[in-house]
C-alpha cells in the first residue's frame, strides 16, 4: 500500500502559483493514470490537469478556489484500490500545505452583506504596500524574499516604467507577492512606492478603490466572486486602459470576391485537408500581408522605446462559456491557407476543452478578434498588452451598395460586406498610418489572387 502525492504543477516558467478552479473527481474515487483529476487557472491558462497514478483519490488537500505555489501537495492517491480513504481534511489542512512554504493561510468566502475581492489577487490599501514592508531579518536570500521579488514579467515590467521597486513592497500574493493588482493598486493611489506611510489614505481607505465606495448587494441578489479568468481579463482591459491612447478606425470591406474563392475552393479544400474553409485564413493571410508593410503595428513599447517583433505572431480571441481566451498562431506569415485553417480550428478546440499549454497563448504580436459571429456589425476592442493594435471583424453580410462599373454608370448590386475595426495605440501609431494598414487590408481581399494562393 502506497500513497502518491499529486502537487500543484508549475504551468510555464514564470509562474509561481495557480488557482484550485474545480475538482473533477471527489474523495473515495477510482481514477486512472493520466486521467484528468482537478482544472486549475494560472495567469497564462486554464487547464485540465491529470492524475499521476492509477488508484483512489483518498485525501484532497486544496479546497476550490484556493490559490497556492507551485509544488504544494494538493491531494494523495492511494494506489490500491481498497486501501482505506482518509477522511476529509479539516479547515487546517489546506492551511498547513500553504503555511508549510511561508504561504498565506486560504481565504474564506466571502457573505452577501460583505462582498470581498476576487480571492486570486486580494486587493490592498495602497498604505498596506508601503516602501519597507519587507519581513523582519529579511536580508533578500529567504524563500519569503525570493517568493516575493519573482512577480510575473508583466508585473515586473509595469513596476519598471512607473519606478517602482517591487523588493520594497509587500503584496498579497504567497509571502507578499507582489501581483498585478497589487501593483496597480499602488499606481493608482498616486502615492510614490518609496514614500513610507502609516496610516491610509482618507482619499483610499482600505478596501476601497479610488473612484469610490464599492457597491453594497441589496436584499435578493447574489454574490459571486469572479472567476480567475475574468479577474484577469478585468485586470488585462484595465491595465490596456490605463496604458494605451486608444484610437479605433473603421472600414468596409467588399468580402464578394473572397466569398466567390471561397466557394469554389471548399468542397476540394474540405476534402483534401479534412477543415471546413471559412473566411478567417483569407483575412489572417492579408493582416500578416500588411503587417510586413507597416511593422509598427507589430510592435511593443518598452517605456521610451518601441520593440519592432521580426515574428508575426496572430492571437485570435476564443469565446469560451467562462470567459475569454486568445491563443496564438504562431509565425503567421509561413503558413499556407491549410496550415492556417488548422492552427486555428486547432487551438479554437483545444481552447474550449481546456487542452492549451502556456505557451500557446503566449507572444501574441498582433490580435484579431471576431464579434461578427454573434451579429455584432462593428466595436472597438481593447489593444492587449503589451502589443500596439487589434483588429475588430464584423458580421459578413449581403448589403446593397453603389457600384460604378467601366462605362462610369452606377448601379446598385448585392455584395458581401463587413466592417472591420482597428484599435491602436496612439502614442506610436499615427492614424494616417493605422488607416494605411487598413486601406491595405481591404484592398488586398477585394483583390485576392483566384487559384486562393
Amino acid at each position: 500500500m502506497a500513497r502518491i502525492d499529486v502537487v500543484m504543477p508549475q504551468m510555464g516558467e514564470s509562474i509561481a502559483e495557480g488557482t484550485m478552479s474545480r475538482w473533477l473527481k471527489k474523495v473515495g474515487d477510482a481514477v486512472k493514470r493520466d486521467e484528468p483529476i482537478f482544472e486549475i487557472s494560472t495567469d497564462k491558462v486554464d487547464a485540465e490537469i491529470p492524475s499521476p497514478s492509477s488508484g483512489v483519490l483518498a485525501e484532497v488537500l486544496v479546497t476550490e478556489g484556493q490559490t497556492v505555489p507551485v509544488q504544494t501537495i494538493v491531494a494523495r492517491i492511494e494506489t490500491e484500490a481498497g486501501a482505506s480513504i482518509a477522511a476529509a481534511p479539516t479547515a487546517s489542512a489546506p492551511a498547513a500545505a500553504s503555511s508549510a512554504i511561508g504561504g498565506a493561510p486560504p481565504k474564506t468566502e466571502s457573505t452577501p452583506s460583505a462582498p470581498a475581492p476576487s480571492h486570486q489577487t486580494p486587493a490592498l490599501a495602497p498604505a498596506a504596500m508601503q516602501s519597507g514592508a519587507r519581513p523582519a531579518g529579511g536580508n533578500g536570500g529567504s524563500m519569503e524574499d525570493r517568493l516575493r521579488t519573482k512577480s510575473s514579467p508583466l508585473v515586473r515590467k509595469i513596476a519598471a516604467e512607473h519606478g517602482i521597486e517591487i523588493a520594497g513592497l509587500q503584496g498579497s500574493g504567497i509571502a507578499g507577492r507582489v501581483t498585478k493588482r497589487d501593483i496597480m493598486q499602488v499606481i493608482e493611489s498616486g502615492v510614490p512606492a518609496a514614500a513610507p506611510r502609516t496610516a491610509p489614505s482618507m482619499h483610499a481607505p482600505a478596501g476601497v478603490e479610488h473612484h469610490g465606495p464599492a457597491p453594497e448587494p441589496w436584499a435578493g441578489d447574489v454574490v459571486e466572486s469572479m472567476s480567475r479568468i475574468r479577474a484577469l481579463t478585468a485586470d488585462h482591459m484595465t491595465l490596456s486602459r490605463r496604458t494605451n491612447a486608444h484610437v479605433t478606425s473603421f472600414f468596409e470591406v467588399d468580402l464578394t470576391r473572397v466569398a466567390r474563392i471561397r466557394a469554389k475552393l471548399r468542397g476540394d479544400f474540405e476534402k483534401q485537408s479534412g477543415e471546413k474553409l471559412t473566411y478567417l485564413p483569407f483575412i489572417l493571410t492579408a493582416v500578416t500581408s500588411a503587417l510586413k508593410q507597416f511593422p509598427i503595428l507589430n510592435a511593443a513599447v518598452s517605456g521610451s522605446n518601441i520593440i519592432y517583433r521580426k515574428q508575426y505572431n496572430l492571437g485570435i480571441a476564443v469565446a469560451l462559456d467562462w470567459g475569454l481566451i486568445v491563443p496564438v498562431i504562431k509565425r503567421a506569415d509561413e503558413l499556407s491557407l491549410v496550415g492556417l485553417t488548422r492552427q486555428l480550428n486547432d487551438l479554437a478546440t483545444r481552447a474550449r476543452a481546456k487542452k492549451l499549454r502556456p505557451e500557446e497563448v503566449q507572444d501574441a504580436t498582433f490580435t484579431i478578434t471576431n464579434p461578427g459571429v454573434f451579429g455584432s456589425l462593428m466595436g472597438t476592442p481593447i489593444i492587449p498588452v503589451p502589443t500596439t493594435a487589434i483588429l475588430g471583424l464584423g458580421a459578413i453580410e449581403k448589403r446593397p451598395k453603389v457600384i460604378t462599373g467601366p462605362d462610369g454608370e452606377d448601379t446598385i448590386a448585392i455584395r458581401t460586406c463587413a466592417f472591420f475595426s482597428l484599435s491602436f495605440d496612439h502614442r506610436v501609431i499615427d492614424g494616417s498610418v493605422a488607416d494605411l494598414f487598413l486601406a491595405t487590408v481591404k484592398r488586398t481581399l477585394e483583390s485576392y489572387p483566384e487559384s486562393g494562393a
